[in-house]
């Protein structure tokens, strides 16, 4: 696993702990005093450090390359997860995957963004940026689940549409477009969390939901920060700035209303407990399913156009 900055005192501790836990079991001292007053200091120390994390340092952990991704989600926290394939004209675009899956035995439509752990998955899933063949695929998903009234729940984690001429020439922004003018209309509950990266109409073209949630440490933005600090100050490096004035944490956005609730991550971040963060995001998907699951595909469709409508300011002169 790979430590961020910030982490490494914490590690350095918890390595201390580990030898004197070998040392106990191999000498026959009796250090368990010792080692439960360190275990009690690091523990400490790690909510301390992590009460008072920068812009920057939540930046770190919302891409962390240990965090969950789609299908680890899928495994831990659903049962009987069957993947659909393809837009129907020719394409099966890996950086969007979704199919049915029960959640505590309710089926339920999954669609998300995929992220590799490596190289060689990061390339069949293109670093989780989706094209215009992927945004296609879910729509077909979406409206599959709207037709057969399967709630759905959609798991976004990317840096952004996938920028390149390819997805250009087949229409990225068109297909985006259509994802946000059509998930407006579906009849179904759609419940939207944004487990790391959420950046700009490439999140937001699988985002459009009746509630938004987001994990403790993700972040959710028009831009990327180093995107918005070229644009602005000609210098990528400027981006902890720019993502102090775009107010694009979780704590931000849940004030100005933008998303709807936040998904505590375990103690260090979501990449240091799997299961732990799936539970939590299981319970906090069925929490939000629940307030929707009575309500008529008039009344949905309501909601979420007026959800949409509110979010902002206006003065008018």
């Amino acid at each position: 696993m790979t430590d961020l900055k910030f982490e490494k005192p914490i590690k350095a501790i918890y390595a201390k702990i580990d030898e004197l836990k070998k040392l106990n079991l191999e000498s026959g001292m009796n250090l368990e005093k010792e080692i439960e007053s360190f275990e009690k200091q690091a523990e400490e120390y790690q909510k301390e450090i992590y009460s008072k994390l920068s812009i920057e340092d939540k930046l770190l952990i919302a891409r962390h390359s240990d965090r969950p991704n789609f299908l680890e989600y899928m495994n831990l926290m659903c049962e009987d997860f069957i993947e659909f394939h393809g837009d129907r004209m020719g394409c099966d675009d890996r950086a969007i995957i979704g199919g049915l899956a029960k959640l505590d035995g309710k089926p339920i439509m999954f669609v998300g963004t995929q992220k590799g752990k490596n190289t060689k998955e990061n390339l069949e899933y293109n670093f989780g940026m989706p094209q215009p063949q992927g945004y296609r695929k879910a729509m077909r998903l979406f409206e599959h689940a709207s037709k057969f009234g399967i709630p759905i729940v959609t798991l976004v984690d990317t840096p952004g549409a996938y920028p390149g001429i390819s997805a250009e020439a087949t229409g990225q922004g068109i297909a985006i477009a259509m994802n946000l003018r059509d998930m407006a209309k579906l009849k179904v509950p759609v419940i939207s969390v944004i487990t790391g990266e959420g950046c700009s109409g490439g999140a937001l073209g699988i985002a459009v939901a009746n509630e938004v949630l987001m994990l403790e440490y993700a972040y959710y933005t028009v831009i990327s920060p180093e995107g918005c600090a070229s644009i602005l100050w000609r210098d990528s490096s400027l981006a902890a700035t720019a993502a102090e004035a775009l107010k694009i944490s979780a704590q931000d956005l849940l004030k100005l209303n933008i998303i709807d609730g936040i998904v505590k991550e375990p103690m260090g971040g979501a990449h240091n407990n799997h299961q732990e963060m799936a539970d939590n995001l299981k319970k906090a998907i069925l929490d939000s399913l629940k307030k929707y699951s009575k309500m008529s595909a008039t009344k949905l469709k309501e909601q979420r156009y007026n959800k949409y409508r509110a979010m902002g300011e206006f003065i008018e002169q």
